[in-house]
């Protein structure tokens, strides 16, 4: 079974968080069915109830959740099968996640763009070194597709927790406004 898989994201979802935590509801999106049946599915549960709280991942490509660059900030789905491009899939390798970059996936279905921004609350945290220059690429320059995670300037109720590492590359500028919001 797919989901049992050490690279499963359903699986490090349910042993780190939700089975720690006690969630009552959640959707995990089912990598056995067809991607088309999946969206469908997790498309109808989402649309009868507003996200509280969207917890979001930022890539060392500077994606968010799997919406690489340049990211689709229009669509009006909720979920999409997006392609992983080379460096999204060797940071999955890095990670550890794939024995090797052929064994890493070049499709994923993944939360839109829109849909994470209507989230009542988005969490990203972001640490290590390697993701300093995605950081500085998304909360240092202006909103751009090129830099998925630069959406998360426009949400009014984000947290984005960075370590030293991940916010070295950060400007002085940067730092202190963001410090301020907090």
């Amino acid at each position: 079974m797919r989901d049992q898989a050490p690279a499963s994201f359903c699986r490090f979802l349910k042993e780190r968080l939700i089975d720690k935590v006690g969630m009552g509801k959640y959707h995990l999106l089912d990598g056995i069915r067809s991607p088309q049946d999946v969206i469908k599915t997790v498309t109808a549960e989402i649309r009868k109830a507003p996200i509280d709280l969207a917890f979001v991942g930022v890539g060392e490509n500077g994606h968010l959740a799997f919406n690489d660059p340049p990211a689709d900030f229009d669509t009006d789905e909720s979920y999409i099968v997006v392609n992983l491009d080379e460096p999204c899939r060797r940071q999955q390798l890095g990670e550890g996640w794939f024995p090797s970059l052929e064994d890493v996936p070049t499709q994923a279905i993944s939360m839109t763009i829109r849909q994470v921004m209507q989230a009542k609350e988005i969490l990203a945290i972001v640490p290590d070194m390697r993701k300093a220059k995605a950081v500085k690429a998304c909360f240092d320059d202006g909103i751009s597709p090129d830099a998925p995670a630069s959406i998360l300037q426009k949400h009014p109720n984000t947290t984005i927790y960075l370590d030293t590492e991940s916010a070295s590359l950060l400007s002085q500028a940067s730092l202190d406004a963001y410090s301020a919001k907090s």
